[in-house]
């Protein structure tokens, strides 16, 4: 057949819907299916949470009542006093002298008090999210010191309707503080709830710790997380979760750092402070951000457990964020800030007869938590972390030599504080370098070869924050769409072929209540009732649920695709399953087929998993209203064993076919 005739046969055959004889020009994806050439580790694809943009106190943490303990800086704020007439003194705040974690409470004074003169009002964190017939436990940190009193509680829907109700007649406790608690059920939904107490009787008493929490909490535990969030996390099927942060860990200065130690034991003996975020942008100012450690460490080592996740927990090292003070402990005075890291990994890990063993086994948790590594540092950068994370590295490396210590490199991926550090930690022989990259889709289509040449028995890579922005960082503009998300799955397939020095990655922020975030884009936005996942969400989750065991070989014409002809990537066996696991970016506006070769393979299962995640608007994203819009689709394709296997990469999509090796 010359040119004429073949040309005519294709316009044929392409009218007439039969293949064209082009098979000799399709580009094949060569596998060498048989030959592993790196480890995949389990952790390789993580997620890392700290609270910002809402995450705790009114996201995961699943308590209703804002300022439930009267801690806030105003000590009020998130309560209004409901009074039918003005009566000086009959709440009061008052402070306990000696007791730093929780001081406050309030007095209130009665005197023939009827339901309707006087109560308080909580707005909740931009209100309540409240649901038809599900149950609402309610608790109160109650002093009685004389008369007798009832206390009426109420949900109110954004009109101030009631939709659940209930009474409390507490016990007289004899000048003793207790616990009381009582539960009901509420009869409608709403996401703008609040909750209201009236109180009546004659008499004084006082009140601290006002509490109110669904009973649909994550595994049902009491005061536990919110459930909806974290399944999102447990279909993930996360390899370990970093927390608690994140700029969080260093604090506007070393007062506000976060302390392990503090977030520990009963809930009323937990110190609460100001979040960082609360006042670190003008453009999205919180006043009423607060950390009350109802998830502290103790919780955060659970949901690891719950999950499957290791746990990364990252300590300060002796140094505030160098973006506000830049305060930093003198080197002769690590020790306290070194001693709280060896005494964590005691708590995470001692018998039940060390110390910090025995509080983690009071706390309900006997057996260790496993701890195998733990960051020293955040974000710092500079000579001076340097200098402290020699001295911590020492420490902890002579009492727990098996420990991987993982190691900030800053915040920017390139330029003169990012070498210094590489050089610096280099040359210590860091276990692991957090690398962190908040850039546009460019760049990380520029850099899915960035690890290619990175030395193979050095450190190893922590890819620890990363995530494309829309706009630029630190944008009130930066949106979660199919660009976006779409350049992070081509660059993760240049994180999946360099496993054998990336060993972890995870996206950045995790959560954002839409109308409590500080920064965007996130993973996993949320209001007062619902949760989705945003098309980088998808991305990531595909990454972590077909995450193999060993890299393969995966070239198209001898190169490894990082960007020819618009594609990328990676492929990957698994043992466990005995598949082979192909993922493949195509970034351009264009179809594009290929064959995928399994070298060393005489035997397939001719039925293959195919999960197709695409959008043909790249300014595509999902929302509360259409949560869905972008999302993966799934489906079983039927493979001729006696050829190749080919492939159609639909234009800007990503791709992740499944082979099962006989």
């Amino acid at each position: 057949m010359n040119l004429k005739q073949l040309t005519v046969f294709s316009l044929l055959a392409t009218a007439i819907g039969l293949p064209a004889r082009t098979h000799a020009q399709t580009p094949v994806i060569n596998i060498k299916a048989t030959q592993p050439v790196a480890e995949i580790k389990p952790t390789m694809w993580g997620i890392f949470f700290e609270d910002i943009n809402m995450g705790a106190d009114g996201g995961i943490y699943a308590e209703l009542v804002k300022n439930r303990s009267f801690e806030f800086q105003k000590p009020l704020m998130g309560w209004k006093v409901e009074r039918k007439k003005e009566n000086e003194g009959d709440i009061v705040v008052q402070n306990r002298q000696g007791n730093t974690a929780n001081p406050r409470f309030i007095s209130v004074k009665l005197s023939n008090t009827s339901k309707g003169d006087l109560g308080l009002t909580n707005e909740g964190f931009k209100g309540m999210g409240i649901k038809k017939g599900l149950r609402y436990d309610f608790s109160v940190l109650y002093r009685h010191r004389s008369g007798a009193v009832k206390l009426h509680l109420e949900l109110l829907d954004a009109k101030g309707s009631i939709i659940g109700s209930t009474t409390l007649t507490p016990a007289n406790s004899l000048q003793e503080w207790k616990k009381e608690a009582i539960s009901f059920n509420a009869t409608e939904t709403e996401a703008k709830a609040k909750f209201r107490i009236w109180f009546e009787g004659n008499g004084e008493f006082d009140l601290d710790m006002i509490s109110l929490f669904p009973e649909d909490t994550w595994k049902k535990r009491p005061g536990g997380m919110r459930a909806d969030m974290i399944q999102l996390l447990a279909d993930m099927k996360p390899g370990f979760i970093r927390f608690p942060g994140g700029c969080i860990v260093e604090g506007i200065d070393l007062a506000n750092r976060y302390q392990w130690k503090k977030t520990l034991g009963p809930i009323e003996e937990r110190q609460l402070i100001i979040n960082r975020w609360n006042v670190e942008f003008a453009h999205r100012p919180s006043p009423d951000y607060f950390q009350t450690f109802g998830l502290g460490f103790f919780e955060y080592f659970q949901l690891a457990e719950d999950i499957g996740a290791e746990p990364l927990p990252i300590l300060n090292c002796g140094m505030a964020c160098q973006f506000n003070t830049a305060e930093v402990v003198p080197v002769s005075e690590l020790e306290p800030y070194i001693q709280d890291a060896l005494d964590l990994i005691e708590f995470a890990n001692g018998d039940v007869n060390s110390k910090w063993g025995k509080i983690r086994a009071e706390m309900g948790h006997p057996a260790p938590f496993n701890l195998k590594m733990m960051g020293v540092g955040n974000e710092n950068w500079g000579p001076q972390y340097v200098e402290r994370l020699k001295v911590f590295t020492k420490a902890i490396k002579a009492k727990y030599p098996n420990i991987k210590l993982v190691n900030s490199s800053g915040t920017d991926p390139e330029g003169d504080r990012f070498n210094y550090l590489n050089t610096e930690l280099r040359s210590m022989n860091a276990d692991i370098i957090d690398e962190h990259y908040y850039r546009t889709p460019d760049w990380f289509l520029k850099n899915a070869a960035r690890y290619d040449t990175y030395d193979r028995k050095g450190s190893k890579i922590f890819a620890g924050e990363y995530a494309a922005q829309s706009d630029r960082t630190v944008s009130v503009n930066n949106r979660n769409n199919w660009k976006c998300a779409l350049s992070e799955a081509a660059f993760m397939t240049g994180l999946e072929r360099n496993a054998e020095v990336v060993q972890m990655a995870s996206y950045a922020p995790l959560f954002a209540h839409a109308e409590g975030w500080q920064w965007t884009p996130d993973l996993i936005w949320v209001d007062n009732l619902r949760s989705y996942g945003t098309p980088n969400y998808h991305v990531q989750k595909l990454y972590s649920t077909n995450k193999g065991t060993h890299v393969l070989n995966t070239t198209q014409n001898g190169t490894a695709l990082t960007g020819q002809d618009d594609l990328f990537a990676s492929g990957i066996l698994d043992k466990a399953t005995n598949e082979v696991i192909l993922k493949v970016a195509n970034v351009s506006d264009k179809a594009q087929v290929r064959e995928v070769n399994l070298e060393g393979i005489k035997k397939f299962d001719t039925k293959a998993k195919l999960t197709v995640l695409k959008n043909d608007n790249l300014d595509a994203a999902n929302t509360f209203e259409n949560a869905t819009n972008v999302s993966p689709v799934e489906e079983t394709i039927t493979l001729n064993p006696k050829k190749k296997i080919s492939l159609t990469l639909a234009p800007n999509s990503f791709t992740v076919l499944r082979v099962k090796l006989l």
